[in-house]
């Protein structure tokens, strides 16, 4: 059963026989017809197909007409009827009964089709080979053929053909079959951290075939289109969220196992998931033995994408079923059911490099398909590293931002995803590679020339993202930095729409509230929404992503325990990972130490959640951070599929009545304040700073003290202090006649009385405790500590 494709040109007139071939090898009946399209003609043939070169080359000297496909048919196989398809879209696309397929190589001089059976695949053989004709299947720099037929069980990838030589960017490898940059689905392995056939980390990848009949039921889904201001961003990993036993689920580590604790964010108060990596990439890029923890390597953080328009397929509960289609759809409703809930979903994207690496790297895609444009190249072929990884994809290029700009539309539109973090987003900034100047400006250019990587004031794709009317009004972050030195947090060319993930303010608090003299300045800043960063540029606080950690760094518990960084178990002889942690383990290093330490630490973490959430902006919480996850000092956990990396449910749980109810607590106290998420900056007819004296602010060099009062429209008005000092201090409160500050929050207090919500059996009594101060407008507090009053009338 075998169909084979030839696409030499040769001449036959239409609608006759074909002689038998001279070498008596071909024993069958050859019938050539024009298509009811006009485009080509198609030839069925049936029998012996062993000795088709001889056929097509006595046809060439005999006939006169102009075929430009011929499909062979063995007998029992409905054979493909072959089109010239379009150039336009890109990728497979599903139409008009067939499929049209499109890919783009601006030097490939030769190209081919390659279809396959799951079965062909993972045996390493090609089904099917369609090779294009290039007066009939190419159009400017983009190759394309429509295909009519049974597609829905197969998988597609491309043979290009071209020049070899990496010194001049090129990379073309006839034998390789390559993966669609617009491939939907990415078809390889099923099954996380599984091998391929022959224990192969990187067995062949093919793109699914889309058809007409796959619809979604998105039960009216909408986007919930929160104002940014009012977000609480909790980033996650999609595996490590319920991947531990003790999440109890039936699909540990998957898109559906999600799902069925998207409650508890909500408990929590989060009204936004920015997801970690969740494009295709390969989990056993690392695979190795890790001789510290004895089992092997991965990559399990995922920043290293192989296909930007696939979702993980080995993060969802069905695999390859169905060629990918059912694991889109499980990625589908889970963006339907946290909106069901009122959760937006983000997701993190990593344009700045993609998993091939540097020029020992692997070629799967964007390599082989046309290197020179997707990647940022020296004038030797060399691979520019402003990522750290290896390479830089080529952002600026026209080709490279219209395809990434094409790539957020089809996550919003198709996927239904509200915004997206970008990962190193200042290479998105930088100048393109100068190969062809006339290819990447659209005309020569006289003198000097931009130099290639250069930080461009208006960079092209960030104008094409912010003036796009589909990607204009999701929620746009960038992280502001690239491994090449570029730091553009507060200086990001935003369009005014742009965010980042202000490292500042992480900075900053670490070092205030660990009691680091000549920050109190700085850290007023970070309360206000970071007005030095943002308010010149036009932007407003909820331009500002705050942060304390994240997935790259100590987690909030290893914040407090841990000085230096614990990374031997990453097999890297603890070289990796960042050095200036900003830490501080409260006295004692490590998680063996006195109770006093722990009570130490358990305030300080307290600190910090009261931090983010009393500071204009958007507070961002990471994932475990509520229950006071650690990593054992590890501050750089990208190769761990294991509890390091594992949210903690059963943890979690031990943690209910104390710090991760803290968390709760605080975040609905947020959502409550309409003054802690304002739309400006707050000016001084509703804020105030105080100092140990109420008015009386101190921003010397050595202050470790900073209050201020808020007027609120809900609340009335807050009083919000820290003293980071390690002496505890009475400091006297506004005096607010013919009113009483009432406590809500002291960190100094053990649970439950570090937060005095209404529903506490003994409140009043607790209350009470305090009166004595607060009828004298004093507040006694503690080293190491932070409060919230509530300016309530007097009884």
């Amino acid at each position: 059963m075998e169909l084979l494709r030839i696409t030499s040109r040769f001449n036959l007139a239409p609608n006759c026989d074909l002689p038998w071939d001279k070498c008596g090898r071909f024993r069958g009946c050859v019938r050539g017809r024009r298509d009811p399209v006009g485009t080509l003609a198609i030839l069925k043939v049936s029998g012996d197909s062993r000795r088709l070169e001889s056929l097509v080359g006595n046809a060439t000297a005999r006939r006169a007409a102009e075929v430009d496909t011929v499909v062979i048919e063995s007998p029992g196989v409905s054979s493909l009827e072959v089109l010239a398809g379009s150039p336009a879209p890109l990728g497979a696309t599903a139409c008009d009964g067939g499929v049209n397929f499109a890919i783009y190589s601006s030097k490939a001089t030769a190209a081919a089709l390659c279809l396959f059976t799951i079965a062909d695949l993972t045996a390493n053989k090609v089904t099917e080979e369609v090779v294009l004709d290039p007066s009939v299947n190419k159009t400017g720099n983009i190759w394309h053929v429509f295909l009519r037929g049974e597609l829905d069980d197969m998988v597609y990838g491309y043979k290009l053909d071209g020049k070899f030589s990496p010194r001049e960017g090129q990379y073309f490898d006839y034998s390789r079959i390559l993966l669609d940059p617009y491939a939907k689905a990415v078809i390889s392995r099923g099954e996380y951290g599984v091998l391929g056939p022959g224990e192969d980390c990187w067995p062949q990848m093919t793109g699914m075939i889309p058809i007409s009949s796959n619809e979604f039921d998105w039960e009216g889904d909408l986007p919930l289109q929160y104002h940014q201001k009012d977000l609480v961003v909790y980033e996650m990993h999609v595996r490590g969220f319920t991947k531990h036993e003790s999440s109890g689920t039936d699909s540990p580590g998957t898109y559906l196992s999600v799902i069925k604790k998207l409650d508890h964010l909500k408990e929590l108060g989060v009204n936004c998931i920015e997801l970690m990596p969740i494009h295709e990439f390969n989990e056993l890029e690392y695979f190795g033995y890790n001789s510290v923890l004895g089992e092997n390597k991965l990559n399990f953080w995922g920043y290293s994408t192989i296909n930007y328009f696939s979702p993980m397929i080995r993060y969802s509960s069905v695999g390859i079923a169905n060629c990918g289609r059912d694991a889109i759809n499980e990625f589908k409703t889970l963006v339907k059911e946290a909106h069901k809930r009122g959760i937006e979903v983000l997701l993190d994207v990593v344009f700045n490099h993609t998993a091939e690496g540097n020029e020992n790297g692997p070629i799967f895609s964007f390599r082989g398909i046309d290197n020179s444009t997707y990647y940022t190249l020296a004038p030797k072929g060399e691979f520019y590293n402003y990522s750290g990884c290896g390479n830089t994809f080529n952002c600026n290029h026209p080709v490279v931002r219209q395809f990434i700009v094409d790539c957020l539309r089809y996550w919003v539109t198709e996927m239904h995803v509200d915004g997206f973090r970008f990962d190193l987003a200042s290479i998105m900034t930088r100048s393109s590679s100068l190969w062809d100047p006339m290819n990447v400006y659209g005309n020569t250019i006289d003198g000097d020339m931009v130099t290639t990587g250069s930080p461009l004031a208006n960079p092209p794709l960030i104008e094409m993202i912010s003036n796009d009317p589909i990607l204009c009004k999701v929620k746009l972050i960038a992280e502001a930095w690239d491994a090449g030195g570029l730091y553009q947090v507060g200086s990001f060319p935003h369009w005014g729409i742009w965010s980042e993930w202000n490292g500042k303010y992480r900075d900053t608090a670490r070092q205030f509230i660990k009691g680091t003299d000549g920050f109190s300045g700085a850290f007023a800043q970070c309360l206000c929404g970071s007005p030095n960063l943002y308010q010149e540029g036009g932007r407003k606080p909820w331009h500002s992503i705050n942060f304390i950690c994240a997935h790259d760094g100590f987690t909030l518990a290893d914040l407090v325990t841990y000085n230096n960084k614990y990374n031997m178990s990453n097999g890297e002889d603890n070289r990796d990972g960042e050095n200036h942690n900003l830490s501080w383990n409260c006295g004692e290093e490590g998680e063996f130490v006195s109770i006093a330490v722990r009570r130490l630490r358990k305030r300080q973490m307290r600190n910090f959640f009261v931090c983010l959430m009393v500071s204009q902006g958007v507070p961002m919480i990471y994932m475990g951070d509520e229950y006071g996850h650690t990593k054992g000092g590890n501050n750089n956990t990208y190769c761990h599929d294991n509890y390091i990396n594992y949210f903690r449910w059963d943890r979690k749980q031990e943690s209910s009545s104390d710090f991760y109810r803290f968390c709760c607590l605080m975040t609905k106290f947020r959502h409550e304040c309409e003054s802690l998420g304002l739309v400006d900056f707050p000016t001084a007819d509703r804020l105030q700073w105080h100092g140990h004296q109420p008015g009386k602010p101190d921003w010397s060099e050595t202050s470790r003290f900073i209050a201020f009062s808020m007027s609120d429209l809900v609340k009335g008005e807050i009083y919000v202090a820290f003293n980071t000092s390690h002496l505890p201090v009475m400091i006297s409160l506004p005096k607010r006649p013919g009113y009483r500050w009432e406590p809500l929050v002291d960190t100094s207090k053990t649970a439950p009385y570090d937060f005095l919500s209404d529903d506490l059996p003994d409140r009043a009594v607790a209350i009470k405790q305090y009166a004595h101060f607060l009828d004298s407008n004093l507040y006694p507090m503690l080293s190491y500590s932070s409060i919230v009053l509530i300016r309530q009338p007097d009884a």
